[in-house]
């Protein structure tokens, strides 16, 4: 009997803490209703690598945080719940506290992806902000393109059929564009330098052409924002884009809070079973 009872409190105590879940609007069912998707990076060349802070608006003391982002590179897409968020960006190495080098506030909207990057030289580093598009209409793909090369101020990007950009002035983002899916060859070029560069684009994907500098002058790398009839983003570069940068997190309440409520019904399960395990052992003597 004391044994029942303790179960049954341990029970209450677990549909308490799952209504107090529901009551915040959150539960394994529901979750990524009310959540968005932020990619961050950092697009401006010949600037140090920096750390990248992503926190909600007001609350520093918990972010996420990507160390030692170099020029050229962005991070996956992070789920997080709709609402205001601050991205700091700040010297490799300096403490939460001291002054971003770049920073910006943004609204996530549930359902909705963002990337968040860097753009500029150093003496005109700025905070780009770009809403991401999560599908294609049927039978296309979707493309844009980042300029982000300081050697070339103007590029022009398109393929056999169509221009993506003409004439891009740096530091710029086009719109999507819908063209055919399949594996067609996009040319790049700017002030007497042409490149070129073979992609396969899936039928229903989205995808975020970024033009770079290099060593040996311009570089090129495509990002996949969305694949085929995905409804939530895949956020990973197609062909590189320079890797994605480490990242800190700190584990929220209502992930902990799941676990102990499961957690406290295991407990009791288990108890149980062992104290029927030895009253069968008990009656078998």
């Amino acid at each position: 009997m004391r044994l029942r009872r303790c179960f049954a409190r341990l029970v209450a105590v677990a549909t308490l803490l799952g209504s107090a879940l529901a009551c915040l609007g959150i539960s394994p069912a529901t979750a990524t209703t009310t959540d968005g998707w932020v990619r961050m990076a950092n697009l401006s060349p010949g600037t140090p690598a920096v750390d990248i802070y992503l926190y909600a608006f007001g609350n520093p003391g918990h972010p996420t945080i990507l160390r030692h982002a170099m020029y050229g590179n962005v991070s996956s897409y992070m789920m997080v719940s709709s609402g205001e968020y601050t991205v700091a960006m700040r010297p490799v190495g300096a403490t939460a506290s001291s002054p971003p080098v770049v920073s910006t506030n943004f609204m996530v909207n549930a359902g909705s992806a963002y990337t968040v990057a860097s753009i500029g030289s150093s003496a005109a580093r700025r905070a780009l902000v770009l809403t991401d598009q999560m599908s294609a209409p049927k039978g296309k793909a979707l493309v844009r393109v980042i300029q982000a090369s300081v050697q070339q101020q103007q590029v022009t990007v398109g393929d056999a059929q169509d221009v993506l950009a003409q004439q891009l002035a740096f530091g710029s983002a086009t719109s999507y564009m819908a063209v055919p899916p399949g594996t067609q060859t996009v040319k790049f070029t700017a002030s007497g330098q042409m490149t070129s560069m073979s992609v396969t684009l899936a039928g229903g994907s989205v995808h975020t052409i970024v033009v770079l500098d290099s060593s040996s002058g311009l570089k090129v790398d495509i990002l996949t924002d969305a694949a085929g009839s995905q409804t939530t983003p895949t956020g990973g570069p197609a062909t590189g884009l320079g890797g994605t940068a480490p990242r800190d997190t700190v584990p929220g309440l209502i992930p902990w809070a799941g676990t102990l409520a499961a957690g406290l019904l295991l407990v009791a399960a288990g108890v149980i079973g062992l104290r029927r395990s030895r009253r069968t052992a008990a009656a078998g003597h």
